[in-house]
């Protein structure tokens, strides 16, 4: 036994948590691993907070009891006097066994080290990522999805504004190991605006409902409550055909109404966009195929608004379709693009509320999300806080701290505090799809990125 458990001794009251009142001279610091031995009970446990104070005191969870079958997680026990040992790495490894987490991400940044796991089944809850600029929160995405694509069966659906996944198809030549074969063997798309015929990123209008086709036409249906009121009535002529088709039909009738929805089409510049299927596949029926993984490049286009178009047809097709509870992932990278609370065009704010919907109810249809931004105040509260899954990246921003460890009481604290001195590719991983909070440093990338920071030229 290590001469340190001789010198600790923790204390449970209610079987959840313990304390060691006296750890001076332990090396053990928050987010570390370690064993519990009590009379009767040998216990995992995680310390979540020590303080400095005179004496130096640990708190943290019990994670589950170690038996000789392995670990059971549903039980913990109350004690009085345990020693504490150092979890070792095979520890860890039953630990993961156990929990069923197999997506390997990186290695552990606090004692005992070794591989750091993520639990595949977990993701069918809503995950936030999040670290500011140049903490390499996108590279650190790619790995987790790599890993996701590999070794599961879960369609993937990627909105890409900066084209930073647009070659997550691309393997590095000297890529081996059953990961890298098992992307070799999947069916990964890539939607560009100015792609290879069959392979561009396009909408339909006629396939969006009639609230939708409104928020593109700039109707509101109170401020502009008569011409909402027309489109009603125009239902049977708008739902006929895309906006070519229906134009000149429109522009010929002897209505009023239909005359001023022409006139509307025309004024905007809808006929411009080059966002609208017209002949070719839409991003609906694509995604509807079930690829393994489709990324949209939303950054191509010419406009905002048909970055929106694009995200609102996708989200609106996906709820129509609840019900046939087919599980997707939607990963939205920069998602402050399509789910921030300052966002106030009527389409940016037809899309919000869609994904708010998603947040809060399409957990239970399979609509899993993925959201990533530099800044949690750039996300509407209402999507964040339906998050069970953090990962969280370099964040100096005290406030910043402040607000996610009000959205995440899972995340220990104290972990949440080192987050200002992470180094580019470390992470804490919190919640269901994590055995436990833990501090990681990411593994390196299989597939090459699509997008990188532009060095400063030197002579």
């Amino acid at each position: 036994m290590p001469a340190e458990s001789l010198r600790l001794s923790a204390r449970s009251d209610d079987g959840r948590s313990f304390i060691v009142a006296n750890a001076a001279g332990s090396a053990f610091v928050a987010g570390s691993l370690i064993v519990i031995v009590s009379d009767r009970h040998r216990q995992l446990a995680l310390v979540e907070d020590r303080s400095e104070t005179t004496p130096v005191r640990l708190r943290g969870r019990l994670i589950g009891e170690l038996t000789e079958e392995g670990m059971n997680t549903r039980a913990s026990h109350t004690f009085e006097h345990g020693l504490v040992e150092a979890a070792d790495v095979a520890t860890v490894e039953t630990l993961h066994e156990t929990t069923g987490a197999m997506l390997e991400v990186g290695v552990g940044l606090t004692q005992p080290g070794g591989p750091a796991r993520l639990l595949p089944q977990r993701f069918n809850r809503h995950t936030f990522w999040c670290g500011q600029s140049g903490s390499g929160k996108t590279y650190a995405l790619g790995v987790v999805l790599e890993q996701l694509i590999a070794h599961t069966a879960l369609p993937v659906v990627i909105f890409d504004p900066n084209s930073d996944f647009v070659r997550l198809g691309e393997l590095h030549p000297d890529a081996t190991g059953p990961t890298a074969k098992a992307l070799r063997e999947r069916d990964i798309r890539v939607l560009r605006p100015h792609g290879e015929p069959g392979a561009r990123l396009r909408a339909r209008f006629l396939g969006l409902p009639l609230s939708s086709k409104a928020a593109i036409l700039q109707i509101d249906p109170i401020a502009d409550r008569e011409e909402f009121n027309e489109l009603i009535h125009l239902r049977s002529i708008i739902e006929s055909g895309e906006l070519f088709d229906v134009l000149p039909q429109l522009l010929a009738g002897e209505n009023a109404a239909q005359r001023r929805l022409a006139e509307r089409v025309e004024n905007l510049g809808l006929l411009d966009w080059e966002v609208w299927a017209r002949q070719e596949p839409a991003v609906t029926e694509i995604v509807g195929e079930r690829p393994d993984v489709t990324v949209l490049d939303l950054g191509g286009f010419s406009t905002p608004e048909q970055q929106l178009v694009v995200a609102l047809s996708l989200l609106d097709s996906l709820w129509e379709r609840r019900e046939e509870r087919r599980p997707v992932l939607l990963v939205i990278d920069e998602a402050h693009n399509l789910a921030s609370p300052r966002l106030d065009s009527p389409i940016a704010v037809a899309v919000r509320e869609r994904l708010i919907q998603i947040a809060a109810e399409g957990r239970k249809f399979g609509l899993w999300l993925l959201l990533s931004t530099q800044r949690p105040a750039k996300v509407h509260p209402g999507i964040i806080s339906q998050c069970d899954n953090l990962a969280l990246m370099k964040m100096t921003s005290p406030a910043d701290l402040e607000e996610l460890g009000t959205y995440f009481g899972y995340a220990p604290a104290a972990l949440l505090e080192r987050s200002p001195w992470f180094r580019q590719g470390e992470a804490l991983f919190a919640g269901g799809f994590v055995p436990a909070p833990a501090l990681v440093k990411v593994h390196t990338r299989l597939t090459r990125e699509g997008g990188s920071d532009v060095r400063v030229p030197m002579r």
